[in-house]
C-alpha cells in the first residue's frame, strides 16, 4: 500500500495519548490541572505555568478556521496528496490551535472563510496512525 503522505512517528510518551485517541476516533489534548489551560503540542510541562500536572481530556472536536492556504503544488515528493489541498490552522473550542487539513470542502477561496465553524474527522492511514482532519461543521459541503 502506497501512502499519500509521510506519517508521524509517535514515539514520545508525551504524545502517545494523542495518537491512541486519534486511532479510536477521539481528539485528545493535554490540559494543565494547575492553571486549567489546554495546549498543543503535547509536552511534559504546561507552556503557561510550567506545572508538570498534566491530564488528557477529550476535546469536543469543534473549532473555527483560524487561517488557511490552498496549495496547488506540493514541493515535497513524499506527499502524493492530490492537489489542490487546503492547509488549515484550526482553533479548537478548548483554546489550542492545530495545523491540519480541511477536507470535504471545495478548495475555493469563495467557499472558505476565516472563523467558519469546523469539526474533526479522522482519516485512517495505517493500523497504527490515524490523522485528525477537519471539515466544515455539519458535514461535507
Amino acid at each position: 500500500m502506497e501512502l499519500e503522505r509521510p506519517l508521524p512517528h509517535p514515539i514520545t510518551p508525551e504524545a502517545r495519548p494523542y495518537w491512541d485517541g486519534a486511532r479510536e476516533g477521539k481528539l485528545m489534548i493535554p490540559r494543565c490541572t494547575a492553571c486549567g489551560k489546554a495546549f498543543l503540542y503535547p509536552r511534559v510541562r504546561c507552556p503557561f505555568c510550567a506545572s508538570r500536572d498534566i491530564e488528557w481530556i477529550r476535546a469536543s472536536g469543534r473549532g473555527r478556521l483560524h487561517a488557511f492556504e490552498i496549495a496547488h503544488q506540493i514541493l515535497n515528493r513524499a506527499f502524493k496528496v492530490k492537489t489542490p489541498v487546503v492547509l488549515a490552522m484550526v482553533e479548537l473550542e478548548e483554546g489550542p490551535r492545530l495545523l491540519t487539513n480541511l477536507v470535504n470542502v471545495e478548495p475555493d477561496p469563495a467557499r472558505l472563510r476565516c472563523d467558519m465553524p469546523v469539526e474533526v474527522v479522522f482519516e485512517k492511514q495505517t493500523e497504527e496512525i490515524t490523522l485528525p482532519m477537519f471539515q466544515p461543521a455539519g458535514g461535507a459541503r
